[in-house]
């Protein structure tokens, strides 16, 4: 596989419909996502570029081993923007981006209407670029943008 210059990183189900839908139609070719494997992730993401990777949900071994993966990935692919919708599977990824001087954009989930997710609030600081759907939110995020999906 080539070389993307986007990775999208996010859980499945609605966090990873909100990804797909965040990337414009001119970028599609350039993003990689990276996901959990099962049957809803290989059926959305069947012709599209992508990787799976073991969510660690609560499991701090998981987490080790999607922190090794995740390293892995950003060696192999290098990527000059990640850009996720949540949850906690993207939290490696990111925090090695960030070493890795990758542009950080993160996108909280339109669910959150009037408080925030733990993984935004983690994630927060390590932004470049954080984009609320809800002015509701504002006040936990300052520097937050304001854009919808």
């Amino acid at each position: 596989m080539a070389r993307k210059k986007i990775i999208g990183i996010s859980s499945g189900g609605g966090h990873l419909s909100e990804l797909i839908t965040a990337i414009p139609n001119s970028y599609r070719k350039e993003i990689v996502y990276v996901t959990f494997k099962n049957g809803h992730t290989m059926k959305t993401l069947k012709n599209k570029s992508h990787f799976f990777v073991i969510d660690p949900h609560i499991s701090k071994i998981k987490f080790f081993i999607n922190f090794i993966q995740s390293f892995l990935l950003i060696l192999r692919l290098r990527p000059k923007v990640i850009i996720s919708t949540g949850s906690g599977i993207a939290i490696p990824l990111i925090l090695i981006g960030r070493f890795f001087k990758t542009k950080i954009v993160f996108i909280e989930s339109g669910a959150r209407i009037f408080k925030p997710s733990k993984t935004s609030s983690f994630i927060y600081k390590y932004s470049d670029l954080f984009i609320i759907q809800y002015q509701t939110l504002h006040s936990f995020f300052p520097k937050s943008k304001i854009g919808s999906l």
